[in-house]
């Protein structure tokens, strides 16, 4: 991502692809000292491990993380009798209230398991003459450095390795400090034991939890003149049987080859990772500094074989509470929000993982929709921890059966992005089908034959009252019901099933119709249920983002969706969390509305950012655009800016490619490489004083490209294939690997 040099049009329009494939430093985040708490502090990460660097004075912090460190003991027999979905229904039609609350939402707030686990803290103590001054982050190699009075600290994550390195100079001591939360869980005191020798000296602290589970925080320091080398890790008796033994091996290999050529070999992974990834160019450094930050979360926080990203990441809360939510796998908005930008964006390496533990978790699935919910098939807790099993809460949305459809979205975009067959044969068609043989096993027919769900609410609205639960099906369940069949029909189509396509299609035809407010004519709540106030979770507009039933291409809907977005604002942002806003900016991006999109994407940024960039759910700058003032961070929110602002430069669905489709005025120069759009194209393109310049279209598979006309009817030179023009859209046949390169004929 790149900040728009200030150059000519034509070598602008020349270096397209030659644009830079790492961040700028102006990207850089520099943080002046001290740093007071944990939530601010600088991230590190290599999608297992995650450290925040903070403190102040001669004192720096690490605070760590280990994506698969969690207590997982049931709080509740979910799926066993008196907690399955047949008792919701009969305890919602009794109005029975407490019962509810008690069986289904108590045992979480009660009891503080299952939940993340935090790993530990070392603490490094400094000469008292080295002050820290500045804590910074070089974004494109994923190296943190401290400023001191004397000297500079440096660190990373190794991308390559389970192990941090640190370069310390003047260091005193250095200790592991045991998180205060774990005494919330009943766990005893940690172990400690430590050795020396000629060259090294080791320190590990052994914590027991529970189910057999032993973590274990160690620390290795090695001495050059005034520099010490520190090398931390944690290791599980999920890496085997001795955690303290795996520990003190992988910290001397780490120490034997040193950080010079450690650090070489992270650089490379993060180099490559760079390349791989699209880059954004926005003529506003604090957004573009805040969207190349977003960029490094994916790379850092997520990986192919890792665990996915929980609400907080690897970086996992640090303090005498446990993590806030507990840390959990949230599928009530989270989790499908942080991973939908990376389809665009090229984050493979998180996309592929997410997917990958899905598909794991897929047999555990299987059980909870015949435990639970009583049919074949598969459903996924609203709210989960990392095995999969449900946690509950607000029974409305941590056991609605539809939170698992808005998951299966990310199946269905990876095959409309990739195309690759063989990833819709073997992975996204089962694993929706699973879905949705589940969700038509709890479909039932009213008088008329029209197929409902016995109970429907629309996430959170009403929170957790007996409101929740309404007299008609919510906009939120049908806008997924009608995806998901749709969805198994094109799949099915597509792989040549058609008896399937057309079971698909009959059920999907059975149900009702999305329900449009009488007075509004926008998208009501549900059917006699108009949107009457202003609420964080726009759950009612799921059909216009990100599911995209409704489009500004379809006549019919372009009403619906207008008069949809404008009502959301009419009842203003008081209740909205910060997530809420960079969702709104990217639903504006839909309906072409670039400068309204901006404007609320400038207002996320202003106002729910805490000082590193970590997106807080409530405004932390008092401006006055919600009422909620509560710091709690959760990464959903950052990756929903950058999903708004891929949005305002290139959109895909329908078939039709869309070059800076929502682009604001206050934009007239921006450019982006190799953004990524369904049908497997790769998209780069510039724009300078409000008029697109250069567009060139990469196909990874091969097929007919459509791409709406850019150039806003202005003449085009088009190199690499033959183009025509039907109607507003350029269609061109393009082989795997070609490249067509459309330049603006002044």
């Amino acid at each position: 991502m790149r900040r728009l040099p200030t150059i000519s049009l034509h070598p602008l329009t020349i270096a397209l692809g030659a644009l830079s494939a790492q961040p700028s430093p102006r990207s850089n985040p520099h943080l002046v000292a001290p740093i007071a708490t944990w939530d601010e502090a600088i991230p590190l990460g290599n999608g297992l491990l995650g450290g925040l660097l903070w403190g102040g004075d001669s004192r720096l912090n690490i605070s760590l993380d280990r994506g698969d460190l969690w207590d997982l003991r049931p709080a509740a027999r979910y799926g066993s009798d008196g907690y399955r979905w047949a008792d919701v229904q009969r305890l919602v039609a009794q109005r029975k209230e407490d019962s509810l609350h008690l069986r289904f939402d108590e045992p979480y707030d009660r009891i503080p398991y299952p939940t993340k686990l935090p790993g530990g803290r070392v603490v490094i103590t400094l000469d008292p003459s080295r002050v820290a001054r500045q804590f910074s982050l070089d974004l494109a190699r994923a190296e943190a450095e401290v400023a001191l009075s004397s000297g500079v600290v440096r660190g990373f994550f190794s991308a390559r390795d389970t192990v941090a390195l640190f370069s310390v100079p003047g260091l005193q001591a250095v200790e592991i400090v045991r998180p205060a939360s774990l005494d919330k869980l009943g766990y005893t005191s940690a172990t400690r034991g430590g050795d020396t020798t000629a060259t090294t000296r080791d320190q590990w602290m052994e914590q027991r939890t529970t189910e057999g589970l032993r973590y274990v925080v160690a620390i290795a320091q090695r001495r050059r003149d005034s520099i010490t080398t520190l090398a931390i890790t944690i290791a599980t008796t999920r890496d085997g049987a001795s955690p303290v033994g795996i520990a003190k091996a992988r910290l001397a290999r780490a120490l034997d080859r040193g950080y010079g050529a450690m650090v070489q070999a992270h650089e490379r992974w993060w180099t490559d990772y760079w390349r791989s990834v699209a880059s954004l160019t926005v003529p506003d450094s604090a957004l573009q500094a805040h969207l190349d930050l977003v960029q490094y979360f994916y790379g850092a926080a997520a990986r192919r074989g890792t665990p996915p990203i929980p609400l907080q990441g690897v970086w996992t809360a640090d303090g005498s509470a446990l993590p806030p939510w507990k840390g959990d796998i949230h599928n009530d908005l989270n989790t499908q929000m942080t991973y939908l930008a990376a389809h665009a964006s090229g984050a493979r390496e998180a996309m592929r993982g997410w997917l990958d533990y899905q598909w794991r978790l897929l047999p555990r699935y299987r059980r909870f929709a015949r435990d639970f919910y009583g049919v074949d098939g598969a459903a996924i807790p609203g709210v989960m921890a990392i095995d999969g099993l449900p946690l509950g809460g607000w029974g409305q949305y941590s056991l609605s059966p539809t939170m698992g459809l808005w998951v299966a979205q990310s199946f269905a975009l990876e095959w409309r992005y990739s195309q690759d067959r063989r990833f819709l044969r073997e992975r996204a068609y089962p694993f929706v089908t699973d879905l949705g043989r589940a969700i038509s096993g709890l479909l039932r027919p009213t008088a008329d034959g029209t197929l409902r769900l016995p109970l429907s609410t629309s996430p959170e609205l009403y929170d957790n009252s007996m409101k929740a639960w309404l007299p008609s099906p919510s906009n939120f369940d049908l806008s997924l019901l009608h995806w998901v069949f749709e969805t198994l029909d094109s799949m099915a189509t597509t792989l040549g099933d058609h008896a399937a396509a057309r079971r698909w299609r009959t059920t999907g035809a059975r149900l009702d119709p999305l329900a449009i407010d009488a007075t509004s004519g926008g998208l009501a709540v549900a059917a006699g249920i108009p949107l009457a106030e202003s609420h964080r979770h726009f759950s009612n507009a799921m059909a216009i983002h990100p599911l995209g039933l409704l489009t500004m291409d379809a006549t019919a809907d372009t009403g619906t969706i207008r008069r949809t977005v404008d009502q959301l604002r009419q009842f203003g942002t008081g209740e909205w969390m910060g997530y809420s806003f960079a969702w709104y900016s990217a639903m504006l991006a839909r309906t072409g509305r670039g400068d309204d999109a901006l404007r609320y994407l400038e207002d996320y940024r202003r106002g729910f950012l805490l000082r590193n960039g970590f997106h807080a759910n409530g405004e932390q700058t008092r401006l006055g655009l919600s009422n909620a003032h509560y710091r709690p961070f959760t990464l959903e929110g950052n990756f929903l800016a950058l999903e708004a602002a891929q949005e305002m430069l290139l959109q895909s669905w329908g078939g039709v490619v869309r070059v800076f489709p929502a682009v604001s005025t206050r934009w007239p120069d921006a450019q982006f490489r190799d953004l990524r759009a369904e049908g497997g194209w790769s998209v780069s393109a510039s724009r300078v004083a409000g008029r697109t310049r250069t567009v060139r279209i990469t196909s990874t598979v091969g097929g007919v490209l459509r791409v709406r006309d850019p150039f806003d009817g202005a003449r085009v030179r088009w190199t690499g294939a033959a183009v025509r023009k039907i109607g507003s859209d350029y269609q061109a046949r393009l082989a795997k690997g070609a490249v067509l390169v459309g330049t603006r004929d002044e």
